[in-house]
């Protein structure tokens, strides 16, 4: 007599179809692709050092000094937006890590800009922080850059609106109690207008087609002072040969280290002298350091490869503030003097009185 045959009960299988459904839906929602963008740090190099056998800045026609320590560029990685979209796993695991931030991807991209414009874009800025980086660590190691500063055009709602044309080549600046300055580099424009109060009004002496000219501008206020609100096209002639071998790496806010790595490669002096200390900032032809983005990515990728100090633009002090992690001492910095200022009070010892965010 034949063995009566084994039959599944109902219930095993309406629970292994529903394990399957759920099984399924997880899987799809994990991979599915969000409207967002992924923060999380990224990787620092050292400046001072080579990746790969090769020297990040090397320097020829100038004598160069050893040096000792570290000055680490701050990176962050961000996942999302054109090219690389986020899925939902990465903003799961970034919710549940406080060095991770999740953004709606508008906030971070332009939809209307292709990866392949950002990465360009990204490549123009960071050549620009690389110019800006030796001629104001140059320029305040005492050594002189030629420069013709041409006017590329003049902001929306400024003073310099319908007053200024692009190709203007500026040639002089006249502030109130301050005289007429011959403007032969982006620092003598610079000097004036720190020194200018916002709303003041200013002469510029210009050429425009081969005509000599004089224009009042009503400034407004920018981060170091009085603000001309003119886009600046500068021509410059680097008297050394200084170069960088930095790749996949963009954007502009590397230029503060680039200074530093500079300053201390032409220094004599030991500006590191065995500290570790990372950092970030635009940094401008005059030296002046300006504010960045990502910058709570930015001190944790530097506590990870073992910075124990940062210097971080005073324009980053609100970000900075409340997400500094353990193990890291910040110094809030405006220029590249304060910047080199800070590194000597660092390898001396001085630290009680450095400037902090507050």
């Amino acid at each position: 007599m034949p063995s009566p045959a084994w039959r599944i009960p109902p219930r095993l299988i309406t629970l292994a179809a529903c394990a399957t459904f759920l099984t399924g839906g997880f899987i799809t929602a994990v991979g599915i692709h969000l409207p967002y963008a992924v923060q999380r740090p990224g990787p620092t190099l050292d400046t001072l050092g080579a990746l790969d056998g090769e020297e990040l800045i090397t320097i020829s026609g100038i004598d160069t000094y050893p040096t000792d320590g570290e000055l680490r560029l701050t990176t962050v990685s961000v996942v999302g937006g054109p090219g690389y979209p986020v899925r939902a796993s990465d903003v799961l695991r970034a919710w549940t890590l406080e060095r991770e931030f999740v953004l709606p991807v508008e906030s971070v991209f332009n939809p209307e800009v292709s990866r392949e414009e950002l990465d360009e874009q990204a490549s123009m800025q960071m050549t620009s922080s690389q110019t800006n980086a030796t001629v104001s660590a140059l320029e305040s190691l005492g050594y002189e850059v030629p420069q013709t500063l041409t006017i590329a055009g003049a902001g929306p709602g400024t003073g310099a609106e319908g007053v200024v044309e692009a190709g203007d080549l500026l040639l002089s600046i006249e502030a109130p109690e301050q005289g007429l300055v011959e403007v032969e580099a982006f620092s003598d424009l610079s000097a004036v207008l720190r020194e200018t109060v916002p709303g003041a009004v200013v002469t510029l002496g210009l050429e425009r087609e081969g005509e000599a000219m004089d224009v009042e501008i009503v400034t407004g206020e920018g981060p170091h002072g009085a603000l001309l609100g003119i886009y600046i096209d500068p021509e410059v002639e680097i008297p050394y040969v200084i170069d960088f071998d930095i790749e996949d790496i963009g954007g502009p806010s590397a230029g503060l280290m680039f200074s530093l790595a500079i300053t201390d490669l032409l220094t004599e002096e030991d500006l590191a002298a065995g500290q570790h200390v990372a950092g970030t900032g635009t940094v401008d032809l005059a030296g002046q350091v300006g504010a960045i983005g990502g910058i709570v990515q930015k001190m944790h990728g530097s506590v990870r490869d073992g910075a124990e100090w940062f210097l971080a633009p005073a324009g980053n002090c609100a970000d900075v503030l409340g997400n500094i992690p353990d193990g890291l001492e910040v110094v809030a910095v405006d220029t590249l003097t304060e910047a080199k200022e800070a590194l000597l009070d660092v390898t001396a010892g001085r630290t009680d009185e450095l400037p902090r965010c507050e």
